[in-house]
């Protein structure tokens, strides 16, 4: 009997970023980053559990790269994926948006299959 070693393919596909950011989120993320009162490299992106339809969008400053975690570079802006997240986000935009009621970071998630009437959380 006899053992077959697999072999991997001599060029690799690079796989797609977890989630795409646009240009206005990357000029939004460099100007926060570049305001924050202490050192931060980027903005983390995670997913909570909280709102009416289960589940919400975190972005917040990120100090340091943690363990595991996906980091999306986008016209100098550092976007860091938290591990448990990702399955969530997969395939997502993240961009920024401004008007004269509200301004923000928005995701569009082909991953959703609902949201609340606010806006502020969604169901997978």
């Amino acid at each position: 009997m006899s053992i077959t070693q697999a072999t991997t393919p001599k060029s690799k596909r690079a796989l797609p970023p977890p989630i795409r950011i646009t240009d206005a989120a990357a000029k939004r993320i460099n100007e926060v980053v570049a305001k924050a009162t202490k050192p931060v490299l980027g903005v983390r992106v995670g997913v909570s559990n909280k709102g009416c339809s289960g589940k919400s969008y975190v972005v917040e400053y990120a100090e340091d790269q943690r363990k595991f975690e996906d980091v999306v570079e986008h016209n100098g802006a550092k976007v860091f994926i938290d591990p448990k997240a990702v399955m969530y986000l997969l395939g997502s935009e993240m961009d920024y948006r401004e008007s004269k009621m509200e301004s923000g970071f928005v995701f569009t998630n082909p991953n959703e299959k609902g949201r609340c009437g606010c806006g502020e959380s969604f169901s997978i």
